[in-house]
């Protein structure tokens, strides 16, 4: 990572909050909407789209979206074609996923950012700007009371992460890539330095996540179950 962005620095802690305090702003708003407006998460959805067309068309206009280099196939990318559709379309099954893929992926990159440009530039701020986006969308939705994960969620998310997971592994073995960095760690520091060397680290990702979504899900277990038992 470029050395001008200071991890937790008050840019780095700034752009944090920000993020939350969006998400509250915007289930504020919505709660405070007439029931069944759709315009605030519609058009959240849009930015999100919006945003990930402008960074494709920053990787062509410079040249590097080549094969097999900068493909969708990042865990944040997954998260962020369930929130745009979880956005769209109010779907359960894909809300499940999206929220803990994207409290537990895209949070952990605003924590620790794989920035591959100074700070500031186009790209580090679209960085920012799409996890960001991500991660309060998937707050928006649960704090204004539109979705929630459901009972046995935190296995669905488990099994189809892992499912996942086989299929990029794959892909990273025959195309020596590496995304969701299962070949290699990320060059900036981040949790994974703690886990061990590789592949005991994707090893001991899993326990990590499992314990990860188990907390994520708690504040909504109680509502959940009862939902489960009706």
């Amino acid at each position: 990572m470029p050395t001008n962005f200071q991890l937790f620095g008050t840019v780095h802690l700034a752009i944090l909050g920000a993020v939350v305090v969006l998400a509250g702003v915007f289930a504020l708003i919505q709660r405070r909407l007439t029931p069944g407006t759709r315009w605030l998460r519609l058009g959240l959805g849009s930015l999100l789209l919006l945003d990930s067309l402008v960074y494709y068309g920053y990787l062509a206009y410079r040249g590097q979206l080549t094969f097999p280099d900068h493909l969708p196939l990042e865990l944040c990318d997954a998260s962020l074609f369930l929130t745009i559709f979880a956005l769209f379309t109010l779907n359960r099954a894909v809300y499940d996923l999206a929220y803990y893929w994207a409290l537990a992926g895209a949070t952990m990159a605003l924590l620790t950012p794989n920035l591959w440009e100074p700070f500031p530039s186009f790209g580090t701020i679209q960085f920012f700007v799409d996890h960001g986006l991500i991660v309060a969308s998937v707050l928006f939705l649960a704090w204004s009371r539109l979705m929630r994960p459901r009972a046995w969620s935190v296995m669905r998310a488990m099994l189809v992460l892992n499912i996942l997971a086989v299929f990029i592994g794959a892909f990273d073995y025959f195309y020596k890539t590496d995304y969701m960095y299962l070949r290699a760690k990320p060059r900036n520091a981040s949790l994974l330095d703690l886990l061990g060397p590789w592949p005991w680290y994707i090893a001991a990702t899993e326990f990590v996540a499992l314990l990860l979504f188990v907390l994520l899900y708690l504040p909504f277990r109680r509502r959940s179950l009862q939902d489960a038992e009706a």
